[in-house]
């Protein structure tokens, strides 16, 4: 006697949803390489039929059926091959662009402490970060308040926020 209610996943039947779900995550897998840009989209693992296939989409224009259907053909072509590597591209792609964006709010951060905190701000910044050059973002602080006095475009702090970012490491 067969037991049909197995627990291994390779003896269970598929139900028509989970099928449609499978389907449909890697329709998104799918778009998802199709939102990157090209030099993103290098560092991905594709074969050349499913490269060709993702290439092809990005020139579809979106609002168009055939876009929607290129989608589809993509989704169709990765259930047949391991998308676990593409996927754990994907992953490290996005895990790096969130690190770049907390750094570069951490550098936003530290900029709006100097600026709104002057003196308070440059040493508790300095505590952290003892290389930076105190007479510098004091500098740097005076001339982004003058700045602000003016209604002049704030060109000290942007470029304190470069100062920060190349200096805090």
């Amino acid at each position: 006697m067969s037991d049909t209610n197995s627990t291994d996943p390779e003896n269970q039947i598929k139900s028509k949803t989970q099928l449609k779900q499978e389907s449909n995550e890697l329709q998104k897998l799918g778009e998802a390489l199709v939102d990157l840009g090209q030099a993103a989209l290098a560092k991905i693992p594709l074969d050349d039929e499913l490269s060709d296939a993702v290439n092809l989409a990005r020139k579809i224009n979106r609002k168009k059926e055939g876009f929607r259907r290129q989608l589809q053909l993509i989704g169709k072509l990765m259930r047949h091959r391991d998308t676990q590597p593409i996927q754990f591209a994907l992953d490290q792609l996005q895990l790096s662009h969130r690190q770049q964006t907390q750094k570069f709010h951490h550098f936003e951060t530290a900029r709006d402490q100097v600026l709104q905190q002057g003196d308070v701000g440059i040493n508790a910044l300095l505590n952290v970060y003892p290389d930076l050059d105190r007479q510098k973002l004091r500098q740097f602080a005076r001339q982004a308040d003058k700045q602000q006095q003016e209604n002049k475009p704030p060109k000290a702090a942007r470029e304190l926020f470069q100062y920060l970012k190349d200096n805090m490491s």
